[in-house]
């Protein structure tokens, strides 16, 4: 071998030339009219906080789509496209009343459900003209504490769940709603695709290294543990079963739930007491680059959900350094390094990251379903239907 062969040799694999990285758009872009933005739209998400939703007309961004959240003085929400239908002024600085929301131009009136009620520069107030406009819309509903939206088609629009965990509450237990990016790791509205954080919920075995050996102890103890982990699909869901083989011989069984579609089901990290799931977590997307979670929880005392928040260092995200960042890595820095998209092309999947790719499989399956003309797993349109259940929780079994 000549020494320049030996030196091609000894410098193969540099990044020279690497093709550029690519993404699974049709499972991490939500845009109206890309493949999982159809997908999404055939559910429901929270859009905000009960309190939200008020007198003072307020922005949100779901999906891509930039609308206004508003509430009526007779106390119903409503959710509207940002551009008033006569000139295009935006609501965001109109007026609420009794029946809606007034445009401040020229004081077109539209309700909830974006009927033009009003039109003052008019004849007759617009008696003639009114019918004949509509302010696009979105149904919202009201459920523990938060403000859902439906972004779908309306002859396919679902009833709006309820969950076995939130409408059953043990003695002493209240629910709470919270906004904060519980399980994000970071600030409420986290940069970065929405995909990056829902997949989390199905990978256990960064659980004992990020959490554990390398940022140091997070939750507790036995959190550290290296477990045993299987997936399977049930439902409209992925189960991950995650056993830890306790010192003193019992076993640490703890179980998590990615629901369909965007639902973190994943109980309390610090094991404050044993058994089914404490609370439940919504991811939204905000758009391709930025996500938020909305968490209702089943508890004691109000402001218990804030108090789950993550630490590194004993510290808060935002009272960290940047050396404290870089020293101490949670999920924030973990999901964002990853890009604001990550890099699928470049990913090297392992037998550990099955269930991610059950995940992803999943989910590409439902993309085809409502890409066919079919209704997608979990969505019910009986009003009746009983509450979802979840098998999730931390249970602690003895030695057999």
């Amino acid at each position: 071998m000549s020494a320049r062969q030996a030196g091609v040799d000894a410098d193969s694999g540099t990044a020279y030339g690497r093709p550029a990285p690519t993404h699974r758009a049709e499972l991490a872009e939500v845009g109206p009219g890309t493949p999982m933005g159809e997908l999404l739209r055939r559910y429901w998400h929270p859009i905000g906080v009960a309190a939200d939703a008020s007198e003072t007309p307020r922005k949100v961004r779901v999906l891509g789509e930039d609308l206004i959240l508003f509430r009526d003085k007779s106390g119903r929400p409503g959710l509207v496209y940002p551009h008033c239908a006569h000139r295009g002024s935006s609501l965001y600085y109109g007026r609420v009343d009794e029946r809606g929301i007034r445009c401040c131009y020229h004081g077109w009136l539209f309700d909830v459900q974006g009927r033009c009620l009003d039109q003052p520069c008019e004849p007759g107030n617009g008696a003639k003209f009114r019918e004949r406009v509509r302010q696009p819309w979105y149904p919202v509903a009201e459920r523990y504490g938060l403000v859902f939206a439906y972004l779908g088609p309306a002859d396919r629009k679902p009833v709006l769940p309820r969950y076995e965990c939130l409408e059953n509450l043990d003695e002493g237990e209240m629910l709470e709603a919270n906004a904060n990016s519980i399980g994000g790791g970071g600030p409420a509205v986290i940069p970065c695709n929405w995909l990056q954080h829902y997949e989390n919920i199905a990978d256990s075995f960064h659980v004992p290294i990020l959490h554990g050996a390398f940022s140091g102890t997070q939750f507790v103890d036995q959190m550290g543990l290296m477990p045993e982990v299987s997936w399977r699909v049930r439902d409209a869901g992925l189960e991950v079963t995650a056993v830890r083989r306790m010192p003193d011989g019992r076993t640490f069984r703890r179980v998590s739930e990615a629901g369909l579609p965007t639902l973190r089901v994943v109980p309390s990290p610090r094991v404050g007491q044993y058994g089914r799931v404490e609370s439940l977590g919504w991811v939204l997307p905000i758009d391709d680059h930025h996500f938020r979670i909305y968490v209702v929880g089943r508890v004691k005392q109000v402001g218990d959900l804030a108090r789950m928040r993550s630490r590194q260092n004993g510290k808060l995200w935002e009272e960290l350094t940047e050396e404290e960042h870089q020293q101490f890595p949670g999920d924030y820095e973990a999901m964002v390094s990853q890009g604001s998209i990550a890099r699928h092309s470049e990913e090297h999947l392992a037998t550990s990251d099955r269930g991610i790719v059950m995940l992803r499989r999943l989910l590409q399956q439902q993309v085809e379903t409502v890409a066919a003309g079919g209704d997608p797993a979990g969505v019910s349109f009986d009003p009746e239907a009983k509450p979802i259940e979840f098998t999730a929780g931390n249970y602690l079994e003895d030695q057999d």
